[in-house]
């Protein structure tokens, strides 16, 4: 096998690749002997098919999956050969595929760049701490107690929150419109699912009580004829609710998984919980301003190949979560290549900055840690020795676990050379969820 390489242009690479004849011949030769002996051809008997007549009849196509097979199975002896390293496929083009001549092709691909390391003791960091306090957990309470709320009719003046049932009337210059008519509606005040102005014409009305509210339609309306214009409704109240917080009792408590310790247990169950999500949350934003900082420092060329990758992944992530409304031929047209390159670029750049840290620093996954990170998915379900043993038993998610652990452990190297300062936060400020990069 002869191979030459010649740099086209910053990552791209074109590989010329000249095999002898016989490499593709033998194998066409011993794939149709082998075919001779199975096939089944009119006016003879299986296996006393003449060569000639299976070559006139195969020969193309098993030349055809040969030369394909060859210069796939020859490009990866080449690159090797030349020590250089792919990143995505190739474009492989035939120049010569003539029967009883060399084959010849020309394989054209991306390498990936050489990663310089920037000075990891530039980093700053700011690591929030913080603690559960009791009014903390009063707090989760109440919002779970919330999320259980009934309703409970009431005559007194509506207030934000409130449930009340309307029928209503829009008009505008005086005349009636379409889709400004509706009666028996519920609506909760303060939702925001009503116009500007609707809702809190309606605080303070009672059960019974009618009048007119002005409003003004924004000028982004989906009806073209109502944009901006000037509407007065007018709406009566048929019945008022307010939200019933439902009793902390035990059978509350059974609906969070607490059979036994009354409040006592429970309160500790909400405190246990709120601890694991404020450490969570402090990592992550320890994490993500460690690769803020990574990408900030290193200027890297990017391969085409590795970014259009990211891109089809990102892709039929956001298909996954439409859940099945964007079939997979529609998901390129209405959600463009343009939506994701930059975070694309991003992923791309920092993985293969990890990967040279790794790398470089001889970095290796620490099983007691995958372990760790195995148990703690699995806490959060009914019989988590079984989610244990799925995850030990399972290659692809067991790999998924590793990436994340390793990933993990450059964090906690960088920080070891970082600079490092603690700022006093409470729980509420942690978990808030924080801007995308």
């Amino acid at each position: 096998m002869q191979v030459s390489i010649e740099t086209t242009s910053g990552l791209e690479r074109r590989l010329t690749v000249n095999l002898p004849a016989e490499v593709v011949d033998k194998e066409v030769d011993k794939r149709l002997q082998q075919a001779a002996k199975t096939v089944r051809i009119n006016g003879f008997r299986k296996g006393k098919v003449p060569m000639k007549v299976v070559r006139q009849r195969f020969g193309a196509g098993v030349r055809q999956e040969v030369l394909g097979e060859v210069m796939s199975r020859s490009f990866y002896d080449a690159v090797q050969k030349e020590q250089v390293k792919p990143a995505g496929q190739p474009s492989i083009e035939a120049k010569n595929v003539t029967e009883g001549e060399n084959l010849e092709y020309v394989a054209t691909f991306e390498v990936y760049p050489e990663v310089e390391l920037a000075d990891l003791s530039e980093v700053t960091v700011e690591r929030p701490v913080a603690e559960v306090t009791d009014a903390d957990v009063d707090n989760m309470i109440d919002v779970l107690r919330k999320q259980q709320s009934g309703w409970k009719e009431t005559k007194r003046k509506a207030q934000k929150g409130d449930r009340v049932t309307i029928d209503f009337v829009g008009r505008k210059d005086g005349e009636e419109f379409e889709g400004g008519k509706a009666e028996g509606q519920q609506l909760v005040l303060g939702s925001g699912s009503m116009i500007p102005g609707f809702e809190d014409g309606i605080l303070g009305m009672k059960p019974g009580e009618e009048k007119e509210v002005e409003v003004t339609f924004p000028e982004d309306y989906q009806a073209e004829n109502l944009k901006g214009a000037d509407a007065v409704f007018t709406i009566k109240v048929t019945a008022s609710e307010k939200p019933e917080l439902p009793e902390l009792n035990d059978e509350f408590f059974a609906g969070y998984g607490v059979e036994e310790g009354g409040e006592e247990k429970f309160r500790e169950e909400v405190r246990g919980n709120m601890q694991r999500e404020l450490k969570n949350a402090a990592l992550n934003k320890v994490k993500t301003q460690v690769m803020d900082q990574l990408f900030e420092k290193h200027q890297v060329e990017i391969p085409a190949a590795l970014v259009a990758g990211e891109v089809q992944t990102l892709r039929g992530q956001m298909v996954q979560q439409f859940g099945g409304q964007i079939k997979p031929e529609d998901a390129a047209k209405m959600l463009p290549d343009t939506m994701f390159e930059d975070q694309a670029k991003r992923r791309v750049v920092l993985g293969l900055v990890v990967g040279e840290i790794v790398k470089e620093n001889k970095l290796t996954v620490d099983a007691d840690r995958v372990k760790a990170k195995v148990e703690e998915l699995a806490s959060t379900y009914q019989q988590p020795e079984e989610v244990v043993e799925y995850y030990l038993n399972n290659r692809e998610l067991l790999a998924g676990v590793e990436s994340v652990v390793l990933e993990d452990q450059v964090v906690d190297f960088v920080l070891d050379k970082a600079k490092v300062s603690e700022v006093e936060s409470s729980y509420d400020d942690v978990i808030k969820p924080q801007k995308q990069s």
